[in-house]
């Protein structure tokens, strides 16, 4: 486990690749994932959106399974966000998902330190989902890397070097992000790291 524990000079690297402050990067860190990016059996943290798998069926072309798993488990497939459960539930319901969908249920995940959406693989320049699945077992450094790729390709790096929160916390983590403070959470974890 302490092998995929990503390091200070990896994150300062990670910063320095993007150019933005290695505060403002830890700070997403801590936030997203509450600096942690494996959980304690060693599977990357994960958070399942049932909405999301509900979303990626119908974009793989799968709308007859999406109808189908609305009705079995609105659960794991639905209209609407939520109904998370607990974080040490999340690897039941992607497996569970998984058995409607593979593909739709891995890309309806956010994954690892950054908690990147899975369906953003083929935007991030990997190869395949299985690709970036494997890069989110990996380590927290490979984590890291598709956080900066996601934040360089969405143009979200001037945000950080400028420590605008509000613009970064909506772009990152969409327009209800002052509901769960995420902005204010982010201004407060950057202070901590200053």
């Amino acid at each position: 486990m302490d092998s995929k524990k990503i390091t200070l000079q990896q994150i300062n690297d990670a910063a320095k690749s993007i150019n933005v402050p290695v505060a403002a990067l830890r700070a997403v860190m801590q936030v997203e994932c509450k600096g942690s990016g494996f959980n304690a059996d060693g599977t990357p943290v994960i958070l399942f959106e049932r909405h999301v798998f509900r979303q990626r069926l119908i974009a793989n072309g799968k709308s007859n399974i999406a109808t189908k798993a609305m009705k079995e488990r609105p659960d794991l497939c639905n209209t609407t966000a939520g109904g998370y459960g607990l974080l040490s539930a999340q690897h039941g319901r992607l497996n569970a998902a998984s058995q409607y969908d593979r593909t739709s249920a891995l890309e309806s995940a956010s994954w690892g330190l950054g908690q990147v959406m899975g369906y953003h693989w083929k935007d991030l320049g990997y190869t395949s989902i299985q690709a970036f699945i494997n890069a989110m077992y990996k380590d927290e450094a490979s984590q890291l890397e598709a956080m900066c790729k996601f934040i360089k390709t969405n143009g979200l790096d001037k945000y950080l070097r400028n420590l605008d929160w509000d613009g970064f916390a909506f772009r990152y983590n969409g327009p209800n992000y002052k509901s769960n403070q995420y902005d204010t959470k982010l201004n407060s974890a950057h202070k901590g790291f200053v």
